[in-house]
């Protein structure tokens, strides 16, 4: 017999468990959730490359209901993050409604339910009421179209698919890119590989980072005294939401920011030539600012080459750059990111009409609170549309998204109603988002970044405001947002949303 469940869960990263937490809190034990990969983690299982750590401080970058007071140090190691998450797994008790190395194939709205074809440990179908897509934007990489790139004479693989078998020691290697990633990675590889030539299409604005361990007598404390987390929590919290001002391009915020990169790259780089070619044409936080001790050093000693022009061709060994210089290496990283506007799920979601959520999405990503979609009943989507943050901890958007999602199943009722996003409340979310994003260095600033897409030159990755804001937002979401529903009691506490009848 098909299995049927109330909720599916597409993924156990950050969102799926996050989602899955908050099913148990609500009482609703009817649900699954489908990870393709053999351990929870989603990204930080699958990044595993040198160097690779959070940049939102460790105490902010969890859950609410799992405080760790064991993190080695300000920022987390990956290897940290994806135990942390394995856990959490654990400590949540998901038992059989963890469905490891079991992955979508397709999901269908059809009479009223959705039709899940899963592949991997358990193919088959699966019946769900509500389908929760929680499968992240950092999933699938992007290898760049560059002459040659499938004929490198030696080991070629992208940084979040690490190849650890290959020995970098006294090796020529090179990275293409200087994203986050990217100067995690090239001030580890400077230790080990014989040099390391780094492809540099755009330079970054980088702040510093501060980072430093925890010695054991601080964790300790944060073991003994609970409440001291709670207060570092709040401190950190209060401290990203004030970095929303010069990221998203305050005058007098985006001045004291900018001063201190160009503060930081002038203190570490001392030769002029190289200084002007790490600094950004573009305005502070038009795209991602990184952050980074270590990365400047590495870049002004001997191990490390930097080619300001991006990666044009590849002949055999040789890398051949736009600026016509060329390099020999035995090794080639990409370092090029992922697949973010265009999420790769979307492709397999159907909806009310037959057609995909790609589909619906040909222009970029649209929704009503970041969350739910027209066209694609009981659907909610975690860390999707303008649900990222350039200034504080994701976790606390999915964590909202998540109690969002609760409250809107709360309205479903004993009659399993099924809830139709009007296509009005779309588009007047999707116009807010773009008067919101309007004068931001995002839309404005002079660069490409991975925040807006290419095909409609709207932003459709970032939440173009502070957490509190958005939280804000959700809290005024009383239901109307569905129109074939039957809408009744309560979306949030303290305001009654309209009853109506199913239509």
């Amino acid at each position: 017999m098909t299995e049927r469940v109330e909720v599916a869960v597409i993924g156990a990263g950050f969102a799926g468990l996050g989602m899955a937490m908050a099913l148990r809190r609500a009482g609703r034990d009817s649900f699954v959730v489908l990870e393709r990969a053999a351990s929870v983690g989603g990204t930080w299982r699958d990044n595993t490359y040198p160097g690779v750590a959070c940049d939102v401080p460790s105490h902010l970058y969890g859950f609410a209901a799992h405080p760790n007071p064991d993190w080695s140090g300000v920022y987390a190691r990956g290897d940290e993050i994806h135990r942390y998450l394995e856990d959490v797994a654990d400590r949540e008790h998901l038992g059989e409604r963890l469905r490891l190395q079991t992955s979508l194939r397709s999901a269908r709205w059809e009479d009223g339910v959705w039709r899940l074809e899963t592949g991997g440990a358990e193919p088959g179908e699966l019946h769900a009421d509500v389908l929760v897509l929680a499968c992240g934007r950092l999933t699938e990489p992007v290898v760049p179209e560059i002459d040659g790139l499938a004929g490198f004479d030696g080991p070629l693989f992208h940084s979040s698919r690490w190849d650890h078998s290959v020995d970098l020691e006294g090796a020529r290697v090179a990275v293409v890119g200087t994203g986050a990633s990217a100067i995690q990675l090239v001030p580890e590889l400077a230790r080990t590989a014989a040099h390391v030539t780094l492809f540099q299409r755009t330079p970054a604005w980088i702040v510093p980072r501060g980072a430093r361990p925890y010695s054991e007598a601080e964790r300790a404390a944060f073991t003994a005294h609970p409440e001291e987390l709670d207060r570092l929590r709040a401190e950190l919290y209060t401290e990203g939401e004030a970095r929303f001002a010069s990221r998203s391009g305050d005058a007098a915020a985006s001045v004291i920011a900018r001063r201190t990169a160009e503060q930081h790259l002038a203190g570490q780089i001392g030769d002029p030539a190289l200084r002007a070619a790490l600094t950004p044409d573009y305005a502070f936080g038009c795209k991602r600012v990184l952050l980074s001790d270590e990365f400047y050093p590495a870049v002004a000693s001997d191990a490390v080459t930097l080619e300001p022009s991006a990666l044009a061709a590849v002949e055999g060994s040789a890398l051949v750059a736009s600026s016509g210089a060329r390099y020999d290496a035995d090794v080639l990283v990409l370092a090029t990111g992922f697949a973010s506007t265009q999420q790769p799920y979307a492709a397999l979601v159907h909806g009310e009409d037959g057609r995909t959520l790609d589909q619906h999405w040909a222009e970029g990503m649209t929704s009503f609170g970041s969350t739910v979609v027209t066209g694609f009943p009981n659907l909610f989507v975690l860390n999707g549309p303008n649900a990222s943050l350039g200034h504080n901890s994701s976790v606390l958007m999915v964590e909202e998204q998540a109690a969002y999602t609760v409250r809107a199943l709360a309205l479903r009722g004993e009659d399993r109603a099924v809830l139709r996003v009007r296509p009005e409340a779309e588009a007047a979310y999707s116009a807010e988002i773009a008067r919101a994003a309007r004068e931001t260095p995002w839309m404005t600033g002079g660069c490409r970044n991975w925040y807006v897409d290419e095909r409609s030159g709207r932003l459709t990755l970032l939440w173009p405001g502070t957490v509190d804001a958005f939280r804000a937002r959700l809290a005024r979401a009383d239901g109307s947002e569905f129109a074939a529903a039957t809408v009744s009691g309560t979306l949030h506490d303290g305001t009654s949303t309209r009853t109506g009848e199913q239509t």
